[in-house]
């Protein structure tokens, strides 16, 4: 099996063999594999000290930040307080200095008291108990020998644990799911407890020894849970819920939060009562020996448990389940099931652990019904509104300003401390937090931050430039608000340079200092300390380029819309092509003349995109020449090389428009999960890609297509497949959706635009390659 080790990280510690109930689920007991009869009650002082030894060993090897540790039988609280104190003494002294020590225990609560609790408490173990409902659940299974109910004593645990002093230790409650009880019933029995986390369990089975169907559906698990979820969400979603956790965080593209779902490897060992090694325990429900590796603690380190088949197994994601899952589209959410619940003993294809889980049909409905109920809720706004997708990266650029003010710590000098401080001025007045607002959107903005963030977190500190644009950025806030609020601003090479404004000369190359800034009534002052008093330079944002002044040059041409021509920002040199220098006036003009043209042959075409685009595009950056990849910069900039014919400009925008929507999209919204893991053929050239790749063909395709009706070729069935694959995600089904009712209307439009002379079929290839000087974020 290839791929690298993946560490443990949660170390299950049997302390006791024995249970004082006899729940009659109990995989340890009840199960194929009956090892228990031949392990000791209790651990022993060797088997603890040699298991704290080994975790400090792993913790060492593979610089662990920290492991948590489950004690846990039978019923770990048989071991009795003295036991348990040695165990917890033994971790804590091996792993101090080490790692961070999570303890916690898995209890039936029967056996839980004070005397308990105050140990706990000294030792920081949390405590998760037992229990699957109300007492007619509860009393189903989790009986003591004789008959008797649990449920009375499981109560009183719960309710000694919720008291103010042992609290803090509440891990929560495990319900193992029975659908004889009424769901609503073991829902608001669990609720009324007020736990700070409930995990539903389905039932330890296999395909030899199938769960419980007695009314032979396929999904009544899946309709048991469903109703659980319904119950929940009516009421509020009084508490966590792990299962719908998991659930709903992999439909939106993040991780799994259960083995027993997902994808993710699997990080855990079990160290018996006898020191012996195994893999999870819920194996004991497959067959004698399932779980066993042949290792011990006194003999063999946690690395070569972790390189052992069964383990390596349970750690290979996609490739780890079977055939049928992995074309399965919910298989990211799901993850094939609990590794257990996929055996069967035929001999033959699907023997051992390469099936689906038993519970196959549960958990694709389970999945499918939290989407169908939770979509509409949890779907970002960023994807159904432009100016939603505006405000998010505004939201963004802002969260990284504040991401590297706290990372540099007070690390940035006194220019920089000086800015924080008058941006917080500027933020207490309406019009100031405006225009803040308005040079923070500024493309470039972004390009700074993420480069100033990767270099401050490399270590290599904030300077140059990057150190002095948070004062340039407060100055030309406070000049657009026309505030009293002077601001110091450094400058180099005799330049200083305003965002969205311009640049004042203040010298020639080599020239460095500091120069306050000052609005007024109608621009703004700026002031060198070794100015003569009197001397200073007085600029109004609108005056025409001098000796002193350099202004970004606004593009108005009708219908476009408009624009920024900025050829003097630091920070825009972040496309592949290299960018043009300052342009001559003559040059701007004709930039702006052509522009127009192409925006009037859009907004006739594709009126709704040439408006959406209008919204969204606030600056243009000319390009020495070459064609451009997007660039790292913020929503809103243009790369463009010469401009071409405005045919050919207007398709190559609107190619732009397109991917710097959907990559905009990306930044703030997961459209997808696992990119990469499958591959995807494109009805339009039958290439292999990546679901990435296919998206984002398919989203430009759908755009060019309601300008040039040839662009839709196959379209209909990329979506298709978008829609059905296993990597998207519930804001790339609503993205899907919105394409296809964008699209929905492209008869009418291929009509219109039937008689039109597009560029030539070579040409369209170039502009899906984006083999075009023209690049659009």
């Amino acid at each position: 099996m290839t791929g690298p080790l993946v560490p443990f990280r949660e170390f299950v510690l049997k302390v006791h063999s024995r249970c004082d109930l006899a729940c009659d689920h109990c995989y340890v007991y009840e199960h194929a594999d009956q090892s228990w009869l031949r392990r000791p009650k209790t651990i022993s002082d060797e088997a603890i000290s040699w298991t704290a030894r080994r975790l400090a060993e792993h913790a060492t090897t593979h610089a662990l930040p920290s492991v948590t540790v489950i004690l846990h039988g039978g019923e770990p609280l048989l071991a009795g307080p003295a036991r348990l104190r040695r165990v917890c003494e033994e971790l804590g002294s091996a792993l101090n200095g080490i790692a961070e020590l999570d303890l916690r225990i898995h209890t039936n609560g029967v056996q839980l008291s004070p005397r308990y609790l105050d140990l706990f408490d000294e030792f920081h173990v949390r405590v998760g108990i037992s229990l699957d409902g109300d007492r007619a659940a509860n009393d189903r299974h989790r009986r003591f020998a004789d008959g008797r109910s649990s449920h009375p004593m499981v109560l009183r645990a719960v309710e000694l644990l919720r008291e103010e002093r042992y609290r803090h230790l509440d891990l929560g409650l495990l319900c193992t799911v029975d659908i004889h009880n009424d769901p609503v019933a073991v829902h608001d029995a669990l609720a009324g407890l007020e736990p700070p986390l409930v995990d539903f369990l389905l039932p330890h089975a296999t395909w030899d020894d199938p769960p419980p169907r007695p009314d032979g559906s396929p999904t009544a698990y899946a309709d048991w849970l469903l109703t659980v979820f319904d119950r929940w969400t009516e009421q509020g979603r009084p508490m966590p819920v792990r299962m719908f956790a998991s659930v709903l965080s992999s439909l939106n593209g993040g991780p799994s939060l259960t083995e027993s779902l997902g994808l993710a490897p699997t990080d855990l060992v079990v160290i018996e009562t006898d020191g012996q090694l195994e893999q999870v325990d819920s194996l004991k429900s497959a067959y004698e020996g399932a779980a066993a590796t042949g290792f011990d603690v006194f003999r063999n380190t946690f690395d070569e448990v972790a390189a052992h088949p069964g383990v390596r197994a349970r750690q290979l994601g996609l490739a780890g389940v079977s055939e049928t899952c992995r074309r399965c589209p919910v298989v990211r959410s799901c993850g094939g099931g609990l590794y257990t619940h996929r055996y069967r003993s035929d001999s033959g294809p699907g023997s051992g652990f390469d099936n689906p889980s038993v519970y196959c049909a549960d958990l694709a409905a389970l999945i499918r019904g939290i989407e169908e109920r939770t979509a509409a809720a949890t779907e970002s706004p960023a994807v159904r509104a432009p100016d939603e997708l505006l405000a998010a990266h505004q939201d963004l650029t802002r969260t990284l300003l504040a991401a590297l003010h706290d990372t540099l710590g007070g690390r940035g000098g006194a220019l920089w401390d000086e800015a924080w401080r008058l941006a917080a001025a500027l933020e207490a007045d309406p019009p100031g937090a405006e225009a803040l607002d308005t040079v923070l959107a500024h493309p470039y903005t972004r390009t700074w931050l993420v480069g100033a963030l990767e270099d401050v977190d490399a270590g290599r500190g904030l300077t140059g430039p990057a150190a002095e644009r948070l004062g340039a950025t407060v100055a030309a806030a406070a000049v657009r608000a026309g505030l009293d609020l002077p601001v110091p601003v450094a400058y180099r090479d005799g330049s200083l340079y305003l965002p969205t404004l311009g640049t004042v000369l203040l010298g020639g190359p080599g020239q460095r200092g500091t120069a306050v800034v000052h609005a007024t009534g109608d621009g703004f002052l700026v002031r060198r300390p070794e100015d003569a008093p009197g001397t200073e330079l007085r600029i109004a944002p609108e005056d025409p380029e001098g000796p002193h002044w350099r202004p970004v040059r606004v593009l108005r041409r009708a219908p476009a819309p408009g624009l920024l021509l900025d050829d003097l920002d630091p920070f825009r040199d972040c496309f592949d092509a290299p960018v043009a220098d300052r342009l001559e006036a003559e040059r701007a003009e004709a930039w702006a003349d052509r522009i127009a043209e192409a925006w009037t042959l859009l907004a006739d075409a594709v009126p709704d995109q040439a408006a959406e685009a209008a919204r969204t595009l606030t600056t243009v950056t000319p390009l020495a020449g070459g064609a451009a990849e997007p660039g790292r910069h913020g929503h809103g900039a243009l790369g463009v090389g010469t401009p071409a014919d405005a045919k050919e400009l207007a398709l190559g925008l609107l190619s732009g428009f397109r991917r710097a929507k959907l990559r905009a999209l990306g930044e703030v919204t997961d459209l997808y999960a696992l990119d990469g893991t499958w591959e995807h053929r494109t009805p339009w050239g039958n290439e292999h890609v990546t679901f990435s790749r296919l998206l984002a063909e398919t989203f430009e395709r759908a755009g060019l297509g309601l300008y040039d009706p040839r662009f839709l070729t196959g379209v209909p069935e990329a979506l298709d497949k978008i829609e059905n694959a296993a990597e998207v995600t519930v804001d790339g089904k609503q993205l899907i959706s919105a394409v296809r009712k964008e699209i929905s209307g492209t008869r009418s439009a291929a009509e219109k635009n039937r008689g039109r002379s597009f560029p030539s079929s070579g040409r369209q290839t170039n502009v899906l390659a984006s083999d075009q000087k023209v690049t659009f974020e």
